[in-house]
This record gives C-alpha cells, sequence and structure tokens, in this order.
C-alpha cells in the first residue's frame, strides 16, 4: 500500500522517463466512453433551460449561496427541467462531428484525452416531475438511469457526519471515476487525472447551478464506501470523488429522518472493452486516502479548514520582485457571454496567433478563475485558492514582459521571479510544441508533504481537486473572450519545481493550462 506521497513521486515524468517508455496504445480494446446499464428502468429528461447568467460572474462564485450578499434567496424550485440543465451543463454531449467514418461526441466539460472517465449520479427527495431515488446520468440518451427508488439523501447525509449542506439538500449530485477509461492510455496517472477532470465537470456545474441562483458547493469529505455501496458501484472499477449538494437553503421540505438501511446491488452493465487491464496503484492510492464513517469525515473537514492556506511561498521567498499590476476588467464592463454559450464552444485550442492577448484580458481569467470554490473545507466561502500556489510563464503578452511570475491574486499582480521564453514553456509542458505556441502557461502547485502530514492521504486529494476546479474555471474564464483559447497540459514535474525556485522549492506541480490569442 503506497501513500499519497509515494504515489505522487512513482508517477512522475521526467525525460527519461517518457523517453524510455514504450508503452503503445491498443485501440482495439479502447474502453466505452459511456456507461450502459443492461437492464435499468429509465427516466428521460426533458429539454434543458440554457444558463444564460454571464460566464465570467459564474465562475467567480466563490460562496455557496451565489445570492448571499443580494437581497433576493436562492431558487428552491428544484425540477426535472432544472436537473437536466445542470446534468447538460456539467456532462453532457454539446457537440457532435463526423470525421474519418466516425461520430465523436463532445463533452461540455474538458477531459483528459477526450476519454470521459467521470459520470454523474443524483440522490434526491421527490422533486417536481422526478421521483425520490437515486439515478445515473447518460449523456448518450440524455436520460437518467434509476439505480434505486426511495429517498436515500440521509445516507449521505450520514456518511459526510451530518454536513449541514448534504443535509438539507433537495438533490446531492455525486461524481465517480471509472478508472480503466482513462487508465487504457494514461495507466497510474488516472488518479490524478480522476481530480483534475472531476474538477472541470464540477467548475461547470457549479456554474450552472449560480447561474440559475441556485445555492452548491463540493463535499469533499464523506465516508468513501457507504457512497459506492448506494450507487451500487465497486472501487476497484468505480469510485466516488465528490458531492455537490444543489438547493436547500430556505428549503421548505423537511430533511430526510436518518439513513434507511443500503441492500447492496450491482446492476449489469456492458462491457467497457474486450480486455480491461488492472492498475492496482490507482485503487491503492484512492483506498489509502478513504474515509471510514461520518465521524471520521467530520473530523477531517474541521482539520481542513485549521489548514487552509497551507502554502510555504512566505517560508522560502518573502518576494520584493517587480509586480506588474493586471487590472482585470469590473462585472459592469466583463464580457456578458452566458455561460451556455462558452460552454458549448469551448474546446482545446491547439493553434495560438503571433500576436498574444492583452494584459487586462490575461489579468481577468485569472481573477475569475483563482478566487475559490464553496466547499465544505472553507465553510461555503472561500477567499483565494487555499492549497495551491499560482505561477504564471508569459510571452507575447502586450503590457507584461516575457518572464516567470507567481499570481498575487489579492493584488490583481504578477509578481516577477525569472525569465521564460517560448521554448522554456515547451520544454517544461512535456516538449509539447502548444505549450510554447500558447502566451501564457499557468502552473498551480501545491506543497503535497505538508497537506499530507496535515490532512492525511486526503490532503492530496483535495490539491488535487482544488487545482482541476481551478483549471476548469481558468477554461470558462478564457473562452468567455471572444478572440481567447486554451488547454489542459501535462509537464515534468520536477522540471518544473527546479524552474520556478527557489519561490517554489517545497512544491510540486498539480496542473497546468496553457491559454492566449487564438489563431482563427
Amino acid at each position: 500500500m503506497v501513500d499519497a506521497r509515494e504515489y505522487h513521486e512513482r508517477t512522475k515524468h521526467s525525460p527519461r522517463s517518457v523517453r524510455e517508455d514504450d508503452f503503445v496504445l491498443d485501440h482495439d480494446n479502447r474502453p466505452r466512453p459511456y456507461k450502459t446499464y443492461e437492464d435499468l428502468p429509465k427516466r428521460s429528461l426533458p429539454a434543458i433551460r440554457p444558463a444564460q447568467g454571464a460566464t465570467l460572474s459564474a465562475v467567480a462564485e466563490s460562496t455557496a449561496d451565489p445570492l448571499v450578499d443580494a437581497e433576493q434567496v436562492p431558487r428552491t424550485d428544484l425540477d426535472r427541467e432544472t436537473l437536466a440543465t445542470i446534468c447538460y451543463h456539467a456532462n453532457g454531449v454539446v457537440k457532435t462531428i463526423d470525421h474519418q467514418r466516425r461520430t465523436l461526441r463532445f463533452r461540455a466539460a474538458s477531459c483528459t484525452g477526450k476519454l470521459y472517465h467521470v459520470d454523474l449520479y443524483l440522490v434526491c427527495g421527490d422533486c417536481d416531475g422526478l421521483p425520490a431515488g437515486v439515478y445515473h446520468f447518460d449523456p448518450s440518451t440524455f436520460a437518467l438511469d434509476v439505480v434505486r427508488e426511495g429517498d436515500y439523501r440521509g445516507v449521505l447525509a450520514e456518511a459526510t457526519g451530518g454536513q449541514n449542506g448534504v443535509a438539507n439538500a433537495p438533490v446531492t449530485v455525486v461524481t465517480t471515476s471509472t478508472w480503466w477509461r482513462n487508465a487504457w492510455k494514461y495507466r497510474d496517472r488516472t488518479y490524478r487525472h480522476a481530480f483534475w477532470d472531476s474538477g472541470t465537470v464540477l467548475a461547470n456545474l457549479l456554474g450552472a447551478a449560480h447561474a440559475l441562483d441556485y445555492r452548491a458547493e463540493v463535499v469533499a469529505g464523506f465516508a468513501d464506501d457507504p457512497v459506492a455501496t448506494l450507487l451500487g458501484i465497486d472501487p476497484t472499477e468505480e469510485a466516488p470523488l465528490e458531492l455537490v449538494p444543489v438547493g436547500g437553503a430556505g428549503s421548505t421540505k423537511e430533511p430526510p429522518a436518518g439513513a434507511p438501511a443500503v441492500d447492496p446491488i450491482a446492476p449489469e452493465t456492458v462491457p467497457l472493452s474486450a480486455d480491461p487491464v488492472d492498475y492496482p496503484l490507482i485503487h491503492d492510492a484512492w483506498e489509502q486516502s478513504a474515509l471510514p464513517d461520518g465521524d471520521a469525515a467530520r473530523e477531517w473537514r474541521e482539520r481542513c479548514r485549521e489548514a487552509r492556506g497551507a502554502s510555504t511561498v512566505e517560508a522560502v521567498d518573502d518576494g520584493g520582485g517587480e509586480r506588474v499590476a493586471l487590472d482585470p476588467v469590473d462585472h459592469e464592463t466583463a464580457s456578458a457571454r452566458p455561460l451556455h454559450e462558452t460552454i458549448r464552444r469551448r474546446g482545446s485550442c491547439r493553434e495560438f496567433a503571433d500576436e498574444g492577448p492583452s494584459r487586462r484580458q490575461v489579468g481577468t481569467v485569472l481573477d475569475r478563475a483563482t478566487r475559490g470554490v464553496p466547499g465544505d473545507w472553507n465553510d461555503g466561502r472561500a477567499s483565494g485558492l487555499e492549497f495551491n500556489d499560482v505561477y504564471v510563464l508569459a510571452t507575447g503578452v502586450e503590457g507584461i514582459p516575457d518572464g516567470t511570475y507567481q499570481f498575487r491574486g489579492d493584488e490583481s499582480a504578477l509578481e516577477r521571479l525569472g525569465d521564460a521564453d517560448r521554448r522554456t514553456k515547451q520544454h517544461l509542458a512535456l516538449d509539447q510544441r502548444w505549450a510554447g505556441d500558447a502566451h501564457v502557461n499557468v502552473y498551480l502547485l501545491a506543497n503535497a508533504d505538508e497537506l499530507v502530514d496535515r490532512l492525511g492521504n486526503r490532503g492530496y486529494r483535495l490539491a488535487q481537486l482544488e487545482a482541476g476546479l481551478a483549471l476548469g474555471r481558468l477554461y470558462l474564464a478564457t473562452y468567455a473572450h471572444r478572440d481567447l483559447g486554451g488547454t489542459g497540459l501535462t509537464f515534468y514535474d520536477d522540471e518544473v519545481t527546479e524552474h520556478l525556485s527557489p519561490r517554489a522549492t517545497r512544491e510540486t506541480p498539480m496542473c497546468l493550462f496553457a491559454f492566449g490569442r487564438r489563431d482563427d
């Protein structure tokens, strides 16, 4: 059994590890991108209500209640249309393209390798048009598979140790990862990708819920096995990652009383591929981070709140470098592009123009994407990223000299740390050309050792998840601009740390997003 630190070390990329890797993809064994049950009943979903809220406002929301500073109160009229809308914007099929005799279906949120290993389940009470039950969202048919009938919300409330948002929510969305769907290509690194990819899905989900004026937050602390049993999944193959209660504040409906008994079930599904390959390190890392019961979840949540801001930057180097003010646009003058439109046009840009974005555009993207998300680890009120620091390598940006910087969100400024050029950007990002061509490379780094010391192996999950949520918001904030595009990439772990040292000496990269002006 390995702890999170050993897992991270064993799954690092280096020029040598990549050069000596002789792995070849078996395209005949590629897994199906959808989970399909053999015989569960389905409930169709109605047409969606497009989330028309402005993208740059929706993705910047840092409180569970989107109207906490307004006179209005959050909506509580959760119905089947609302659930359809949230599922579509988070994990639905938003674009279909015929290419080389194949039909390609693109999802709402970015996913490593477009392998779509993240699924959504709904655990709800009686909603308008939908009876209480446990449902699986099937993007391929835009319908809900009926996993269980009845109100099982008390199971989730108990698994979280009575966390208020879950106990009072009319519906809680559960994300899972089916390991083999991603491990087919990325093997042991899939455990990292589970939180990157669920993070991008949840960034969309939170944005849609908040744009529709519903309360929503991410819950990372819960007993894992009871949730897996409720969903009828085997964690060696598919495991729960996060919970997102939606609605609930001001609800007149009574929360469920107690947790009903849950009999184990194992619904039959269509095989993912002819010969799935097992990567024990993935499940091992997940299992080592699992919590046994609600009491442990509650205790872990309290430790998280005490550990907020677990960055070691100040201890290594107290700064003082030259600042570049970013001057992001305010809400009154920001782009009003609706979230629905942004999600439908989002892609993974590979071609960038010679002329880069403006300093203000870069500042706006960074400002909106890094305000932090509401979660159980911060009582539903974020004040910026809490476990990751943000570093920027910029070239060709109007108003920002080429160089390496740390983003100072509290100042809306970049602090210069050193030089950077296109060749450096490309090399650090696994020698991928797109990173060099992009004008801005955004790295999120965390002190994994300190987080594991404070929060156990689940602290590593939280650092990766926070980075994945920021990644999802970076996508949305970028594509809210008419002329910008971006893509998530991977990297040579230790070489990134070395380049950013001494500032980042004790930190390790969690994820990378490269963006700039598109070459259309």
